[in-house]
């Protein structure tokens, strides 16, 4: 096997630059989808429900875009095509989403919001998987870690961005933050505008400076039969014995990823609550609107919407994007050292560490409550909010640290246990232990809120921290493949 050559820093930024604008779209949705079907008329018990389509995307659509792109031998690249097209695709679901009441006159905007939430998750995962596999294809095992971190930090840096930019639309620019009946808020559909334009600039930027190595050099490099994997590409299949191939593997995959599977069942359990229910979490238990004011058919009783409610859920919704920054402004920070905390812990203590402070930081949401008016200086403005909401930002630090570690950890360990051939179709298989654990909070969360917390969405943030944390315990029932490469490389230039 010929020795694959390590990659120019930069190079290795390159790789996975296009995942900032991808995340910076994501983010904009994790932290406005539910305010936006809520403005559309979504009741509260029921936003998970909308909220399934993300994950229901990423079970349909990442095991058919890995098998695919680990087929495909273009001279576009073998993953790059795969990203450029779900990247277009996105940017087009979220130029349309938050304009869903213009065509009431045609359908129900609750509907169109719906049908273009699902075209954007679609096309996220679509870009998303290619992105995985792409760090695996190009950067050589021992930059793995590196490659993972680095990917992880401009994540968090999209994240960032993305989760401000409503409030700083609202706050800086002066767009008005609150709606109307059936109609999103302005300063949201300028966001989505936005992210649209850089998820699709950052992309490209990935595309035209990542060069795929050609399919001679790569089966070289990966210790692939090159005759072998022509036999295969020119062998035609029946959908059932696709079918069959796939479920083979699936029974048949690597160790580690089963037991890393029990460790992501519950690290997404608990984020997909957080992104559904933070925003009438903070908005009920720090604002103090009761949560009658989350029910369509309440709503439907009283007509107008009064001032100082559609202000507190305004400015409620505008926090949310601002803790949302913090935590992934802290899991950038964090995702610069990572590589260095990983290879003197071990990646397992690091990884179990990380989603324990995850935990403990969701749990301690129900700590801040309500309080005096306090005035915040954001660098950029300064905002008058509750004084529990400021407080809020203590337990995005945990929240943030663990995010750093789902997003970076898992690959880095599972990266060096997978065979070469087949990367893209086990990175989309994995994918299912992200999708299916949201499936399932999408189907008993709003139960769960309604029947046993009595839409207190406080106490389902709770519920989050306490399966993070039996997340935690699982890391330690996993066995690692292959031990840290020393010295890991410092994710700076």
């Amino acid at each position: 096997m010929k020795k694959q050559p390590k990659l120019p820093f930069w190079q290795v930024w390159n790789v996975s630059l296009g995942f900032l604008g991808v995340q910076f779209g994501f983010a904009l949705q994790n932290a406005n989808a539910s305010r936006i079907l809520s403005d559309l008329g979504a009741d509260l018990h029921s936003l998970s429900l909308f909220w399934i389509v993300a994950p229901l995307m990423g079970l349909l659509v990442q095991p058919i875009v890995g098998s695919a792109s680990d087929r495909t031998w273009s001279r576009f690249g073998r993953r790059n095509p795969y990203i450029l097209f779900g990247a277009i695709a996105a940017a087009v679901g979220m130029a349309f989403m938050p304009n869903a009441g213009i065509v009431v006159a045609f359908v129900a905007p609750i509907l169109f919001g719906g049908v273009m939430l699902a075209l954007m998750d679609a096309a996220f995962n679509v870009t998303m998987q290619p992105f995985r596999a792409l760090v695996s294809d190009m950067v050589p095992s021992e930059q793995r870690t590196v490659g993972y971190s680095v990917q992880s930090l401009l994540i968090n840096i999209g994240a960032v961005m993305g989760s401000m930019l409503p409030f700083i639309l609202t706050n800086v620019i002066g767009l008005e933050n609150t709606s109307r009946a059936g109609e999103v808020a302005p300063s949201v559909i300028w966001a989505f505008y936005i992210g649209a334009s850089v998820l699709l600039g950052s992309v490209l930027w990935t595309v035209f400076r990542t060069k795929e190595y050609p399919p001679e050099e790569y089966n070289a490099y990966k210790g692939i039969d090159a005759e072998q994997v022509a036999r295969e590409l020119a062998e035609r299949k029946s959908l059932a014995q696709r079918l069959s191939g796939f479920f083979k593997l699936l029974l048949n995959m690597p160790k580690t990823m089963r037991q890393l599977a029990v460790v992501q069942f519950f690290s997404w359990f608990s984020l997909f609550i957080m992104w559904v229910y933070t925003t009438p979490a903070i908005t009920q238990h720090v604002w103090g609107v009761e949560a009658k004011w989350f029910d369509h058919d309440y709503l439907a009783t009283v007509g107008e919407i009064p001032a100082h409610i559609a202000a507190a859920k305004g400015a409620a919704g505008d926090w949310v994007g601002i803790i949302f920054a913090a935590y992934s402004l802290f899991a950038a920070l964090f995702s610069i050292v990572l590589a260095r905390v990983a290879h003197t812990l071990g990646r397992k203590p690091t990884y179990a560490l990380s989603l324990l402070l995850g935990g403990l930081g969701y749990m301690s949401f129900v700590l801040f409550k309500g309080g005096d008016a306090t005035q915040v200086n954001l660098l950029i403005t300064e905002v008058t909010v509750p004084s529990g909401a400021v407080g809020l930002m203590l337990p995005m630090i945990g929240v943030g640290i663990a995010w750093a570690a789902i997003l970076a950890m898992p690959y880095a360990i599972l990266s060096d246990s997978l065979p070469a051939a087949k990367t893209g179709v086990y990175m989309g298989i994995f994918n299912f232990t992200i999708a299916a654990p949201q499936i399932l909070s999408a189907l008993v969360a709003g139960p769960i809120l309604a029947g046993v917390f009595d839409n207190q969405a406080i106490y389902i943030i709770m519920l989050a921290g306490v399966f993070m944390v039996f997340g935690a315990i699982s890391v330690f029932f996993v066995q690692e493949d292959a031990a840290l490469p020393v010295p890991p490389e410092p994710v700076t230039a």
